[in-house]
């Protein structure tokens, strides 16, 4: 865990895949999505709040792939949670949704004059 962390630190600003806790202080709910959605990457997102309008806000602004509300930001359930990324965290579709499968197709455009 590293505490008080700018937000434009670097470790604040890439992706790490590791046991890595930046810890960004913030003075309230609106700074907190404000410094969320102030990166490059948005694989996962989570918000812990008994607020209801907080949470329905986190839904539509949290720009983040998946967002977990009140629960662990880890362990997407196979079978149950698609899962991908948002910006340059993946490709924008869910492993396990419908728009997975066109990642394994290839689009072909043929023309052929008749006659």
């Amino acid at each position: 865990m590293i505490a008080d962390v700018r937000p434009e630190a670097r470790i604040a600003q890439e992706e790490i895949f590791g046991p890595v806790l930046a810890v960004i202080p913030v003075q309230s709910f609106e700074e907190a999505l404000a410094v969320a959605n102030a990166t490059d990457y948005g694989l996962t997102g989570a918000v812990y709040t008994k607020n209801a309008q907080k949470i329905e806000r986190a839904k539509r602004e949290f720009f983040v792939g998946n967002l977990y509300v009140n629960r662990k930001c880890t362990g997407a359930i196979v079978g149950a949670h698609p899962f991908g990324g948002f910006n340059m965290s993946g490709t924008d579709s869910k492993a396990g949704g419908r728009d997975y499968l066109l990642l394994f197709l290839q689009a072909k455009s043929i023309a052929e004059k008749v006659g």
